[in-house]
């Protein structure tokens, strides 16, 4: 025999699951609108970030990739700057070693980077201050193609760092917004480090003053 079930109690019931399933389907669609235009728009952004980092890496990459023609121009010319020439291969081989990942953009991450280059940096300064010595290096043809070129990676560095800050303060900013930061939580989409090069090596090389 079926058990005969009392009608105000089969009514409060009735009613009790048709509240929550009506609750249920509000939370659902709520969290689909949420991550439909929250969600997809981090992606988009975090997509942004990792652009930079890319174009970051390879303004790097084409500085780094003039060195080894700048040091032996340099050296056929000032043979007696030995410790100088092997501070820039030396500073050089650790700057190319030191890479971002974009999906592990963390702060201590960033900052070996940065410091790597900003020691490339240091060491290609010290480098081109010895030409001055040098003034037949200077009238050098190889060694004056290499001003133009060095003059735009570093507008080129330059240029991304700014670039790759815009990108992450746009990012951080909206996943920090209500009610986008309770999408971001859930979903792992973390605050992402600043460049923040070290006092002084915002500035780029003069250059340009260096190879007149």
């Amino acid at each position: 025999m079926w058990p005969i079930i009392n009608k105000p109690n089969y009514l409060l019931i009735h009613n009790t699951m048709k509240k929550l399933f009506i609750i249920a389907i509000a939370a659902l669609f709520m969290v689909m609108g949420l991550s439909s235009c929250g969600y997809n728009t981090m992606v988009s952004k975090e997509e942004a970030v990792s652009s930079a980092v890319g174009n970051l890496q390879t303004a790097y990459q084409k500085r780094a990739d003039l060195i080894p023609n700048l040091v032996a121009t340099v050296k056929s010319y000032a043979e007696y700057e030995a410790g100088t020439l092997t501070a820039v291969v030396e500073a050089r081989a650790k700057a190319t070693q030191v890479t971002l990942d974009a999906d592990n953009l963390t702060e201590e991450n960033l900052k070996a980077f940065q410091s790597a280059q900003d020691e490339m940096s240091g060491a290609l300064s010290r480098l081109l201050v010895t030409v001055e010595q040098y003034p037949d290096l200077k009238a050098n043809q190889n060694y004056l193609d290499l001003q133009s070129q060095l003059e735009g990676c570093e507008n080129t560095i330059s240029n991304a760092r700014r670039q790759f800050n815009e990108a992450v303060q746009d990012y951080n900013t909206f996943i920090r917004m209500f009610p986008t930061n309770l999408i971001a939580k859930l979903f792992g989409f973390d605050k992402k480090p600043y460049f923040e090069a070290s006092e002084g090596a915002e500035k780029a090389p003069d250059v340009k003053g260096l190879f007149e």
